[in-house]
């Protein structure tokens, strides 16, 4: 049984850790939130020591390690918000652990240069939750991309609008140095798996780049991508409104839907039992996607080449 710490566990996404960290057979030990809505802790274990200031944490978990040696931490689990995952991720090197992190890892490609040498210093590792790479149906994909390839590039159309309201704005996801804007906070997700997929980045175009809205091209090895991201509302399909959905998702393949809408419940214990037996996805395999995302968020907006331009940009600009 190892031992795990969970930073921000009152996230959004802490209860798929703290599922996957119990369906593994493991142990949470501790926990820690500036907010202390955390009940949800009590669905999963319900002897976890939980803090809401870092400096209290950070001595509990160094206590434990002289003085409680049975309940040091193995790992630590970091759902915490993306502009201090880097920061997350050095505390669990530097007690002794290793560090699981949501996307993006980090925000800016040097700050992987910096964590590849505390991890070799450490003798620790540092693992991301990359989940849509073990989803079964984009594992499928993979196979069938590699059984039949193709001399001529694949045409992908990646659609994602999920709308949300003025408090994104006012949040930290809201501001540009903290979430790396939503190229980084949304897209990361897609870019990832194109790019495992597709083979790597060979061009980088953007033709929209604003606070809830992105929009432009990606030239990768085995691939030409046209993609829009949206917070807003109005940028739904009618039908999707109609229906009172909030998201709308879409990645189409030469015309074809990729389709993996479901199988998403058990992904993240996939990746801990992947971690834990060695087989975990690690900085080199976080860096292109945090890559193109940079990229992508200090390029220069510029004139749609004809056929790169996304549809439903074209749309807006109609």
């Amino acid at each position: 049984m190892k031992n795990f710490a969970l930073i921000g566990a009152a996230g959004y996404v802490a209860p798929r850790h703290m599922q996957a960290i119990r369906d593994t057979g493991n142990r949470l030990v501790c926990a820690l939130d500036k907010s202390d809505s955390v009940g949800i802790l009590d669905r999963y274990f319900d002897d976890v020591d939980f803090f809401t200031e870092f400096e209290r944490f950070d001595r509990h978990v160094e206590r434990l390690r002289i003085q409680e040696p049975e309940k040091a931490l193995d790992y630590v689990s970091i759902c915490s918000p993306n502009y201090i995952h880097d920061a997350h991720i050095r505390f669990a090197l530097r007690v002794g652990a290793d560090a699981l992190c949501e996307k993006p890892l980090v925000l800016n490609p040097w700050n992987l240069d910096a964590l590849e040498e505390l991890e070799q210093r450490s003798g620790q590792r540092v693992w991301n939750v990359l989940q849509l790479r073990v989803h079964p149906s984009l594992l499928a994909l993979k196979e069938r991309l590699a059984q039949t390839p193709s001399r001529e590039k694949h045409e992908i159309d990646l659609t994602y609008i999920t709308s949300r309201g003025k408090w994104y704005d006012f949040s930290w996801k809201g501001e540009l140095p903290k979430s790396g804007g939503i190229a980084t906070n949304i897209g990361i997700h897609f870019f990832d798996m194109l790019i495992w997929l597709f083979g790597a980045v060979q061009d980088v175009k953007v033709y929209r780049s604003e606070a809830r809205r992105n929009s432009g091209f990606l030239e990768l090895e085995r691939a030409r991508v046209r993609w829009f991201l949206s917070l807003e509302k109005s940028d739904l399909p009618e039908a999707i409104r109609a229906a009172g959905q909030p998201t709308y998702r879409s990645i189409t393949l030469d015309g074809g839907e990729i389709e993996f809408s479901g199988g998403f419940t058990d992904l993240h214990t996939v990746i801990y039992e992947n971690m834990l037996a060695g087989r975990g996805f690690g900085l080199r395999d976080a860096r292109p996607s945090i890559e193109v995302a940079h990229r992508i968020r200090h390029a220069l907006p510029a004139t749609p080449s004809s056929g790169q331009q996304h549809p439903f940009l074209e749309k807006i600009n109609a």
